[in-house]
């Protein structure tokens, strides 16, 4: 039987159970893409991290959502990076990540905050049909009406439609339709969208988001990280700011049970930052090469 030492890593916060929670292999090599996508389907959680030898750079790197296989994902990229440095597999300094938008740098403190630089941003703001926006994110159409900043679709490597809104209760209350929102996002060739605010929960956080990416199996993400790189080159087009905060604060996940924040530096480069625990940690078991079979987690 094949095991593989598997995690559960939630990122973007030093508390376990909150946060995003992300799967981590952290030895991934010899695996067929088949296996890590039941692997991912068995962890259950939105995407799950495999560790991989690279010629190109430290290490490399796969994810896998429970229904397949997507570029980039933020927070498991944090989460596996927090796991291999407290677990002493990798010191503080600057590692280098093969992805599979390219090579990227990770970036790791003393004190354990992982810092991912993101993909060169594209920003394009973009006149919504505010009544549909609206219906899709179940929200009042004042809420975005009202907002002086534009939508946008943004990218630092995964496309998101980025949408204002007015205040944090609207935000709140929100119950998108999944397929609506799914919809939009085809629309604007997005992996999903992304409704924010700068009526915050917390004094010292930028804005408060919401990310729903049902088009890929996650009706909506706790706190993401990829998203928020996109967010923040999507401020610095827009010039949200009279002079752009050395660091930003994105909190997200309150209204889902699993608050977390996300650091960004959206200066020369975009960054996103965070920190990461562990909640789960054991063996995976299953057949070498069987698509059919079922995985059985040991503690």
């Amino acid at each position: 039987m094949d095991r593989r030492r598997t995690l559960l890593v939630d990122a973007f916060t030093d508390t376990p159970l909150a946060g995003n929670a992300a799967g981590v292999v952290p030895d991934g090599d010899g695996l067929t893409a088949a296996q890590m996508q039941a692997i991912a389907a068995e962890l259950a959680v939105s995407e799950t991290a495999f560790i991989l030898e690279s010629d190109r750079a430290d290490r490399r790197v796969r994810y896998f959502t429970p229904t397949m296989e997507v570029d980039l994902c933020g927070h498991a990229t944090i989460a596996s990076h927090a796991h291999l440095f407290t677990d002493g597999a990798i010191g503080d300094g600057t590692h280098t990540l093969e992805t599979p938008v390219g090579v990227i740098d990770i970036d790791v403190t003393g004190d354990g905050v992982v810092w991912m630089t993101q993909d060169t941003p594209r920003v394009e703001t973009v006149d919504v049909d505010v009544d549909r926006v609206a219906t899709a994110l179940d929200l009042p159409t004042g809420a975005i009406s009202q907002v002086e900043l534009p939508a946008a679709i943004a990218s630092t490597g995964m496309t998101f439609l980025v949408v204002p809104v007015t205040f944090l209760e609207p935000l709140g209350a929100a119950d998108p339709d999944p397929d609506a929102v799914a919809a939009l996002a085809e629309a604007y060739d997005a992996a999903g969208v992304y409704a924010f605010t700068f009526d915050t929960v917390a004094a010292d956080s930028t804005l408060h988001g919401r990310c729903f990416v049902p088009g890929l199996g996650i009706p909506e993400d706790p706190v993401t990280g990829t998203a928020s790189g996109a967010v923040a080159a999507y401020l610095r087009t827009v010039d949200a700011f009279d002079s752009l905060p050395e660091q930003l604060q994105f909190e997200q996940g309150h209204f889902m049970d699993r608050p977390g924040h996300v650091l960004v530096r959206a200066h020369d480069t975009i960054q996103v930052g965070g920190r990461a625990t562990t909640s789960l940690d054991g063996d995976l078991r299953g057949p070498p090469d069987a698509d059919d079979e079922i995985l059985t987690p040991e503690g």
